[in-house]
């Protein structure tokens, strides 16, 4: 995966939000936000040439007191949820 050019985080008044930059990007029938775990998650990669779930599972563990199980269906679920956002291409 890699996270699509022109979407970029944001923390507006205390909310992480994905905002997107260009004209070719712009859609405002949905914002974007994120928990601050998801947001670390990009910050991460968002510079990243490619990435993997399992990049984003070692990146939890990493981070974060969780067991590695947890972590991967975590980042799979994340993984999923920018896809069909669109903020990330495979």
């Amino acid at each position: 995966m890699k996270t699509k050019t022109g979407f970029h985080l944001r923390d507006i008044c205390g909310e992480y939000v994905i905002v997107a930059e260009g004209v070719e990007n712009i859609d405002f029938s949905k914002i974007i936000s994120m928990n601050e775990s998801a947001a670390y998650l990009w910050k991460k990669v968002e510079e990243l040439p490619s990435f993997t779930a399992d990049d984003l599972t070692r990146l939890l563990c990493e981070e974060y007191e969780v067991d590695e199980a947890t972590a991967q269906a975590d980042a799979q679920t994340v993984a999923t949820q920018w896809i069909t956002s669109g903020i990330v291409e495979e």
